[in-house]
């Protein structure tokens, strides 16, 4: 039972979450990560880094086949294996709503073809597996203890279940036809008297995700848009604020130094999360972002940072924790991104408050924070900032041009004095981009001292900073096609013009849905629909998107999932949806 659990490739594992904390399963049923109580406390379960701590459920006989899916618009997880004499399932989640200061994992053991014998094993560590767990019996069916500052508490346990050191192991027989249920708790704070029942719980996050999803009846893949959403939706806080990612340190590129910790909430991601909610009717992510976007504006105005916690504290600097990491990265928490300023969220923060408004779902609070997004702009629209990729100070043009395009937004939304002042500014960056970020070749160049392309520049005209029809938006898109595409998928930048594409990282998969946009606004449908189609289909069974694509190997690269690929998907979906595209019978699996 003891069985060691090394890492799968990315594309096996399946996410729980609740909002407030995520899961990784793998295909042998293994809690491969998990953090808690919250995303950016420390893994109680860190076997994916490299780390003490398991949670596993496992066919007893060695020779099984994995497969699985989630249950209708929700993140319930089904786990399934086939034996060679039974069919068993696994049903698995984070009850939902999640309750911030409690972590409740639930998971069913059902007999679905012959009688279901699975090896079953709990080891709490927390600090990333440093810290080992207290052992002890309260009941027949109930252990509970304790690891670091967290409490536990273990239900459904077998009576013959036995320690083994500091960790509970048991051999588990589920007749056929029948099921069996564990309940989790994880807590800093003292447990409720009594565990949770399991079929009062299951019924509530059943029942909580019914309804949750919209039916996205317009969408040209509907079911992976519902799907798409329901991700959203488990990485976002009852604060509003959505992680980027559940995970941290997952590399990008073996041995390449880009592994990151993504369990925060960026701003820019929440604004392409609130407009792809905002084009597909999804108000829940929609007043959401906004709701943790102008929290953050009114705390900080123009000295926002370009992340936060989910509570809307500050990321902690980068620190290492001394694990094996992932294969291909050492293990480090915290992001550098704390010490930098990004321009362009000011100019996203105000695409996303016009598209709110436009939905119907801004108030005055927002209109204020408006207000203070514009002043923010008009103090620092000027000043070098480390862009959309992170790098060092430049005056990007990505960045710029997304304060002119949110500028331009917001103010079709007034009349007035104010809208002109507010076209005005505008125009005055679009001028300063035009003075040094206008390449030889007609279209917009990175940075007045980087002539390279940048497929971040779509965004430029899909946003509304320049019409879809400037030249300067059309040779971008050109030259992005020509440059930075590769098989259907799209790279953000030539990192080196001595070497292939996919040799320095991978294919960007936000990027190949922009490109999927921008083709679109170019009335070019039918090749939309082949950039969109390349780039849904950069995923695993379990139908999570990471950051990268490796085209080369198929593999997924970086943490997972990545919330604002999601997210575009949903948006790229809708808008070829509203063309008239329809794609009938694709998105099942994700249903």
């Amino acid at each position: 039972m003891n069985r060691p659990f090394a890492p799968h490739t990315l594309r096996q594992y399946a996410l729980l979450a609740d909002g407030e904390r995520g899961a990784l399963v793998g295909p042998r049923g293994d809690v491969a990560f998990m953090c808690a109580p919250r995303w950016h406390d420390d893994a109680v379960f860190a076997a994916l880094l490299g780390g003490e701590g398991r949670y596993a459920v496992t066919p007893r006989d060695p020779r099984f086949v994995w497969g699985g899916h989630y249950e209708e618009d929700s993140l319930i997880w089904r786990s399934r294996w086939v034996t060679t004499d039974a069919v068993i399932e696994c049903r698995e989640a984070l009850a939902w709503p999640g309750d911030p200061a409690r972590v409740v994992l639930l998971r069913r053991i059902e007999a679905c073809d012959g009688d279901a014998k699975v090896d079953v094993v709990l080891a709490l560590r927390a600090g990333f597996g440093a810290r080992r767990m207290t052992v002890k019996r309260v009941a027949d069916d109930l252990w509970e203890g304790r690891t670091g500052d967290l409490r536990y508490r273990w239900s459904g346990v077998p009576a013959h279940a036995r320690p083994d050191g500091d960790s509970i192991g048991f051999a588990l027989t589920v007749p056929e036809g029948e099921h069996h249920d564990l309940v989790l708790e994880v807590s800093r704070d003292p447990l409720p008297d009594l565990p949770p029942s399991p079929e009062d719980t299951w019924q509530r996050t059943r029942q909580g995700w019914l309804g949750a999803v919209p039916p996205f009846d317009g969408s040209a893949a509907p079911g992976d848009s519902r799907h798409s959403y329901a991700v959203l939706r488990g990485l976002t806080s009852e604060t509003g604020a959505m992680v980027a990612a559940a995970t941290t340190s997952l590399p990008e590129r073996a041995e390449a130094g880009r592994n990151y910790d993504y369990r925060y909430a960026w701003i820019r991601d929440q604004c392409y999360a609130g407009l792809a909610a905002a084009v597909s009717g999804g108000v829940d992510l929609l007043d959401s972002a906004v709701r943790f976007v102008t929290d953050r504006i009114f705390a900080d105005g123009d000295q926002i940072k370009p992340a936060y916690t989910v509570t809307g504290g500050p990321v902690p600097s980068e620190r290492r924790v001394k694990l094996p990491g992932y294969p291909g990265a050492p293990v480090q928490v915290g992001n550098h991104v704390n010490a930098q300023f990004q321009l362009d969220v000011l100019g996203e923060a105000l695409q996303l408050y016009a598209a709110a408004d436009s939905a119907g779902r801004l108030d005055e609070t927002g209109w204020r924070a408006v207000e203070q997004t514009v002043t923010a702009i008009q103090k620092r629209g000027d000043d070098p900032d480390a862009g959309i990729w992170e790098l060092d100070d430049r005056r990007w043009a990505h960045s710029r041009l997304a304060c002119v395009a949110g500028l331009r937004s917001i103010a079709a939304r007034r009349t007035g004095a104010t809208a002109r002042a507010w076209e005005d500014l505008a125009a005055q960056i679009l001028s300063s981009v035009e003075s040094d970020c206008v390449h030889s070749s007609g279209r917009w160049q990175r940075a007045p001292d980087d002539e390279r392309v940048d497929a971040a520049l779509l965004l430029g005209g899909l946003r509304g900073a320049v019409p879809a029809d400037d030249p300067r938006h059309v040779r971008t898109w050109e030259a992005v096609a020509a440059a930075l595409a590769d098989d259907g998928y799209v790279y953000r930048f030539r990192q080196d013009p001595e070497r292939s594409l996919h040799v320095t990282e991978g294919a960007f998969v936000l990027c190949g849905f922009h490109m999927a946009l921008a083709t679109l606004q170019q009335g070019h449908v039918s090749d939309a629909v082949r950039w969109f189609e390349r780039n849904r289909g950069a995923l695993g069974p379990p139908g999570l998107f990471a950051e990268e694509f490796d085209v080369i190997q198929r593999q997924l690269r970086g943490n997972l999932p990545q919330a604002f690929v999601h997210a575009m998907l949903l948006e790229a979906a809708q808008r070829l949806g509203g063309a008239g595209v329809s794609t009938p019978g694709f998105g099942a699996a994700a249903r």
